[in-house]
C-alpha cells in the first residue's frame, strides 16, 4: 500500500496512471504506452525540453541562496521577465517577487492588498479557481476544491473561510453553446459597484470552470473596481507566460491590472515557479515600508535559472505565433467535434487551453463527495485508448485541453482525434 497521500484530476477513487518518463509532448508510462499529454498546464514546453535540462544543469552546480540573500540570478531572471514578457507595458510596470506555486502567489496578493487597504473582502468571478492556499482558497468558488474533505459517503467538510468572498457574474464567451442572446457586461455587471465597495482586491482569470478572456468584461470589471479603490489582480497564472497566445490574455483589452500573479509554464515545466508582478503605483505604496511575507525556497537559483531560460525559448523558437496557429485549428475542430457529439453542450477556449463541457447536472451542485466515476472522467479514460491524457479538474462534466505549447499540428490533431473518440461513451449515455 502506497505511503503517499495523493489527488487525481479525474474524479473517482482509482489511482491516477503511473507516469515514468517523459518526452517532447508525450508521457511514458510503466505499463509501456506513450501517451500525448494534452492536460498539464505546467509543461510549457513539454517534457525534457533540451534548453530547459541545460538550463537546469548548470543551475544545480549553484549555492542554496534563501530569498533574504541577493542572488545575481534572481535579478537577471526578474530583468529577463520585464525585458521579455513585459516588453511594451513599462508605463506601468514596476517589479516583480517570485514565490513557488500560483496559489501561493495569489495568496500573496491578495494579501497585500488587504494590507494596503485595510479591508478584509475579496472579489472574484463566477466559477473560479484561484488556488487552495491561504487567501486564494476563499477566491475559489468552484464548490468541489474548497480545500478541505468531500467525503465519499457524502458531504463536505470545509475549513473555515479566511475572507469575505463578493462573487461576480461571469462572461461566456463560447465558440458553441454561448446563449442566444449576448448581453454586453455593462448590463450583468450593474450590480458591481455594490459588490466591489468594501473590497480590498478583485481578482479574476481566464480559463477556469470554462470561462476565458472577454476584453469588453475586463475593462468593465477593472473600471468598478477602480471606482471601488479595489486593486484588480490578473490571475494569470494557466494563461500567461504564453499560453493565451500572447504573453499575457489581459493584453487584449484596454484596462491594465495593477498585479499580475505568474505560475504553471514560468519556469518551463522544469522547476516550481510563481511570481507577483506589481505596478509602479504599488511600488511607489511599498516605499518606507518592509512587505513581511517570506519563504526559504522563493526564488532559487534553479527556479530563477528555469525563468530565463523558458523565456528565451519562447522567444527564439517564436511559440507564441504557433500557439496562435494552433488555437484556428483548436476551434475549427473543436466546433466540428461538438457539432458531432450530441453529448457535448459547450465549447470554449482561448490559445491552447479548452474547455469542453458536457450535458448533465449543474456544476454547482458537484462536490466530488462520491467514488463514483463522472462522465468527465470516463471519457478521458476511454481517450486513454486512444492515446492521449485530457484532463477534468475533478469536475463531473468538464474536460480541458491544455497540451504543450511546442505541440505539433499533427500531434494536436491526434490529441482532438482522442477527445473525439472518448466522447462516444458520453453519447450513449446522453441518449
Amino acid at each position: 500500500m502506497s505511503k503517499l497521500l495523493r489527488t487525481g484530476l479525474n474524479a473517482g477513487d482509482s489511482a491516477p496512471m503511473a507516469v515514468v518518463g517523459g518526452e517532447g509532448v508525450y508521457f511514458h508510462l510503466s505499463d509501456g504506452r506513450k501517451l500525448i499529454d494534452g492536460s498539464n498546464t505546467g509543461g510549457g514546453l513539454g517534457h525534457r525540453h533540451p534548453a530547459m535540462v541545460e538550463a537546469i544543469r548548470r543551475a544545480a552546480d549553484t549555492p542554496v541562496v534563501n530569498e533574504g540573500w541577493t542572488w545575481i540570478g534572481r535579478e537577471q531572471a526578474a530583468d529577463d521577465l520585464m525585458a521579455t514578457a513585459f516588453a511594451g507595458e513599462e508605463d506601468w510596470v514596476g517589479a516583480v517577487r517570485f514565490c513557488i506555486s500560483g496559489s501561493e502567489a495569489n495568496d500573496m496578493a491578495l494579501s497585500l492588498c488587504q494590507a494596503l487597504t485595510q479591508r478584509s473582502a475579496l472579489a472574484t468571478r463566477e466559477r473560479a479557481y484561484h488556488g487552495i492556499t491561504g487567501l486564494s482558497r476563499s477566491m475559489t468558488v468552484q464548490p468541489q476544491w474548497h480545500g478541505g474533505l468531500a467525503v465519499h459517503a457524502g458531504g463536505s467538510k470545509l475549513p473555515a473561510p479566511m475572507a469575505p468572498a463578493r462573487v461576480l457574474p461571469a462572461p461566456d464567451g463560447a465558440i458553441y453553446g454561448a446563449p442566444a442572446n449576448n448581453t454586453p457586461p455593462s448590463e450583468y455587471l450593474a450590480d458591481a459597484a455594490r459588490l466591489l465597495s468594501d473590497t480590498a482586491a478583485t481578482i479574476i482569470d481566464y480559463t477556469q470552470g470554462g470561462i476565458y478572456y472577454d476584453g469588453a468584461y475586463q475593462d468593465e470589471v477593472a473600471r468598478y473596481a477602480r471606482e471601488a479603490s479595489s486593486y484588480w489582480i490578473a490571475d494569470e497564472v494557466v494563461t500567461g507566460a504564453g499560453r493565451a497566445g500572447r504573453w499575457f490574455a489581459f493584453q487584449g483589452a484596454e484596462s491594465r491590472p495593477d498585479i499580475v500573479t505568474l505560475g504553471k509554464s514560468l519556469g518551463g515545466g522544469a522547476a516550481a515557479v510563481a511570481a507577483v508582478v506589481v505596478s509602479k503605483d504599488i511600488v511607489e505604496r511599498l516605499k518606507g515600508s518592509s512587505w513581511q511575507n517570506y519563504g526559504t525556497l522563493r526564488g532559487h537559483p534553479i527556479s530563477m535559472a528555469a525563468v530565463s531560460a523558458y523565456l528565451k525559448v519562447v522567444t527564439d523558437e517564436k511559440i507564441l505565433a504557433h500557439v496562435q496557429m494552433l488555437e484556428a485549428l483548436f476551434t475549427r475542430r473543436l466546433l466540428a467535434i461538438a457539432q458531432k457529439h450530441p453529448s457535448v453542450q459547450r465549447v470554449a477556449g482561448q490559445g491552447l487551453h479548452w474547455t469542453v463541457e458536457l450535458h448533465g447536472p449543474d456544476w454547482r451542485t458537484w462536490r466530488a463527495d462520491t467514488t463514483e466515476v463522472p462522465i468527465a472522467s470516463r471519457v478521458a479514460e476511454r481517450a486513454l485508448e486512444a492515446g492521449a491524457v485530457i484532463g477534468t479538474s475533478g469536475e463531473q462534466t468538464s474536460l480541458f485541453l491544455a497540451p504543450p505549447l511546442v505541440i505539433s499540428e499533427r500531434e494536436a490533431t491526434l490529441l482532438l482525434d482522442a477527445l473525439d473518440y472518448g466522447l462516444d461513451i458520453a453519447d450513449r449515455e446522453h441518449g
